[in-house]
């Protein structure tokens, strides 16, 4: 007689039925194997067998197939799930199309391009055998000092969400069971940018109400778009780790707002409960404090093992306290089918999905959109046909890795020995000039100094370049040594010798175009401030010097919109533009509060304007929507893009409130002379605060409805609305 198929083996049985019988057949040895993420860095992976590993990462390729198959000949064959940090791109897989930086796409205001970045990443990544991406980053840019600004999506939660949303659907496809879709992650869960001094993974100084009003918004948005896993952060509120904090991991994210995927610890979240944050006397009580907050898979904390075995053997852990982590890993890898497909590496299809024609057109177009024209005084767009000869200079000028940025081969998450992603696949600033310069334009390029050091023995080869040139394109920035994961840093201002080699060009009086290819915002000394024209790259990616120099050539009209606002100084920290009202003055006695260029800022080679603004009601009644409409004409000389930016003001409110906030945008493209009417709809919700008690109400009373091309109050028409 054929053997009868086990209940969990069978996929016409509902997932509850499967988990049940699955679980009821572990052993509590295989439970708690499954709730460890394992590190697949080590060539020895026996630890799949004798630890019953449920995950793994950082693996990929023939190791990551030997993996799969020691899973298969377990005594369960529980399929690992396996994730990697696919952060702008599938990062460290060799040739993989590594798009901006999350900061750079965020200045798209694109959703749809955010979605394509998700989508593209996914084609990629699935082939290599990986389930499940850490990404998006839905942390709130506070502080700019904090090394991890560039994985950010800017400083404005609600704008965090909506982009955050068009990824996550990017990334996930049709659903848990579609095979071209890999699993989100929304990170770090939450208030983790919060820091003290800019200092990574301090402690956040962050209240309950705090959070609800700006920083677990974005992460509501997160659940809502259907996001399947939550990662949480290093840091600590009000003396309790993220890992131990039962409010935020049960009963907000899975109680409160229905979260039915697995949350994940970072990286040994859970051993630094005992060797960092000191809260846990040892593993066992580790375990105790992280099953019991809410976590459900602990990253990379192999003492976890024996902790959780030893917290259930003496009694201070229940065994079902176990089960229910297990039960949700278990649905999940159920509802993606990996018990009758675990979707192993294919390799073929990896080398012809990796990096294709297609793929990197995408890439192309995510760096046009995401590039920002924050100054011009003209000069923009170069005329080739006035010009013999053009000096490109500067650190970041031929820079393949400073241009690709962190989280990518090449940055600190991988050793040295790993590589780089190939040179030939990084069009740099110089390649793109070069590339795009008409016959007869010569292109200088001198590098002039570093961002390492204050050498400036390459400065008069610089000087030179620039003399002997009609215009001068001086590409600065920062380097990955001062960016990222530990690596917060105490200035803003521009490394090395690059303040001196900005001062020296200036005074050759040549006009000169800065460059920004940079993790996040910095103070920029006034010779930069003088310059004809600035542009923002952010962390192009692959293709930022193919747009950088169609940008420069007027082959390409700017668009980007900043979503993160620029100091004049990093003594005006935090700058952010939804400032809480409420203080003395309006300006520091030695410095103002503005900053050199706000949230929403970005230029273009045409001009708009935007008039008639009205609502549909002057008055909204209860859980009303409002509908604003504007007019907006192009009344410049090109065709472009306009992004109108939707704010909103609580006049008078019960509690302490934002001066105004962010609750609605649109993208329109616009021929010259051509006008259009916006029309944006603010829901109910557009208008809550979070009152003093800790809930989100929406209060009788006056409200400004204010929109423009930026957070500038100056650059905003303005109209009355009121709320029964």
């Amino acid at each position: 007689m054929p053997t009868p198929t086990l209940a969990y083996r069978n996929p016409s049985l509902s997932v509850e039925e499967r988990v049940a019988d699955l679980l009821g057949r572990m052993t509590l040895e295989e439970k708690v194997g499954q709730l460890i993420m394992w590190n697949g860095q080590a060539n020895d992976l026996s630890f799949i067998n004798t630890r019953h590993a449920g995950s793994i990462l950082h693996i990929w390729g023939q190791k990551l197939d030997q993996a799969m198959s020691l899973a298969a000949q377990s005594r369960l064959a529980i399929p690992l799930l396996v994730g990697e940090d696919a952060i702008h791109g599938h990062s460290f897989w060799k040739g993989a199309t590594i798009f901006p930086t999350q900061l750079a796409l965020a200045c798209s205001w694109n959703p749809a391009l955010l979605e394509q970045v998700g989508r593209v990443t996914a084609e990629e990544v699935v082939p290599t055998g990986i389930h499940w991406t850490f990404s998006p980053v839905l942390c709130l840019a506070r502080d700019l000092r904090w090394g991890r600004i560039d994985e950010t999506f800017g400083e404005d939660p609600y704008l965090i969400g909506e982009l955050a949303a068009a990824m996550i659907r990017g990334y996930q496809g049709q659903g848990l069971d579609d095979p071209t879709g890999i699993l989100a992650t929304a990170k770090h869960y939450a208030g983790y940018s919060e820091t003290q001094g800019g200092r990574d993974a301090s402690e956040a100084d962050l209240s309950q109400r705090k959070l609800r009003s700006y920083f677990l918004p974005p992460f509501e948005r997160a659940v809502q778009a259907g996001a399947m896993t939550f990662m949480t952060g290093y840091q600590s509120i009000e003396g309790v780790p993220s890992t131990c904090n039962r409010w935020l991991l049960t009963e907000v994210l899975k109680d409160e707002w229905g979260f039915k995927g697995v949350v994940v610890t970072d990286w040994n979240n859970v051993g630094r409960l005992v060797i960092e944050q000191k809260v846990c006397a040892n593993y066992a009580e580790a375990a105790v404090a992280a099953v019991r907050a809410g976590n459900d898979i602990m990253m990379t904390t192999p003492q976890f093992y024996e902790g959780a075995l030893e917290a259930v053997r003496t009694g201070r852990l229940a065994e079902s306290e176990i089960d229910a982590p297990c039960a949700r890993l278990l649905a999940l890898k159920f509802r993606m089918g990996l018990f009758e497909n675990p979707r192993r590496p294919d390799l073929q299809r990896a080398a012809v999905e990796t990096g294709r024609a297609e793929h990197r057109a995408a890439n192309l177009n995510a760096a046009r959109q995401s590039l920002v024209l924050l100054q011009n005084n003209g000069l923009l767009p170069l005329d080739p046909k006035q010009l013999k000869s053009i000096a490109v200079i500067g650190p970041n000028a031929d820079d393949d890795l400073q241009q690709l940025g962190d989280w990518s081969l090449g940055s600190w998450q991988h050793p040295p020995e790993a590589g780089k992603q190939p040179r030939e696949k990084t069009t740099t600033v110089l390649d793109g000039i070069r590339a795009l310069a008409p016959q007869g334009l010569e292109v200088r390029y001198a590098r002039g100094c570093s961002i390492l050091e204050d050498d400036l023995a390459e400065m008069p080869e610089a000087l030179s370049a620039a003399q002997a040139s009609d215009v001068v394109v001086a590409v600065v920035g920062d380097h990955l040594n001062f960016v990222g994961e530990t690596q917060s840093t105490a200035t803003l201002e521009l490394q090395g010798g690059q303040i001196a080699l900005l001062e020296a060009l200036e005074k050759t009086g040549k006009p000169f175009i800065v460059v920004l290819v940079n993790s996040k915002p910095l103070v920029l000394p006034p010779a930069a401030r003088r310059a004809a024209a600035i542009i923002e790259l952010f962390n192009p990616g692959m293709e930022g010097g193919q747009a950088l120099a169609e940008a420069l050539f007027g082959l390409l009209n700017p668009s980007g919109k900043l979503t993160i606002s620029f100091p004049v100084h990093v003594g005006q920290q935090p700058v952010f533009y939804s400032q809480v009202r409420g203080q003395h003055g309006t300006r520091y006695a030695d410095l103002t509060q503005e900053p050199l260029f706000p949230f929403g800022h970005g230029l273009s080679y045409t001009q708009f304007a935007c008039s008639n603004l009205r609502l549909g009601a002057s008055s909204l009644a209860q859980g009303e929507t409002a509908h604003v409409f504007v007019d907006v004409e192009n009344v410049g000389k090109r065709e472009g893009v306009e992004v109108v930016q939707v704010y909103v003001s609580d006049l008078v409110t019960s509690a302490t409130w934002v001066n105004k906030a962010l609750k609605g945008f649109a993208r329109l493209q616009l021929t010259p002379g051509e006008k259009k009417t916006v029309q944006v709809d603010l829901p109910w919700q557009a208008f809550q605060i979070v009152n003093a008690q800790g809930d989100y109400v929406v209060e009788p009373g006056e409200f400004e409805i204010l929109v423009g091309p930026s957070s500038r109050h100056q650059d905003l028409l303005k109209v009355k609305l009121t709320i029964g």
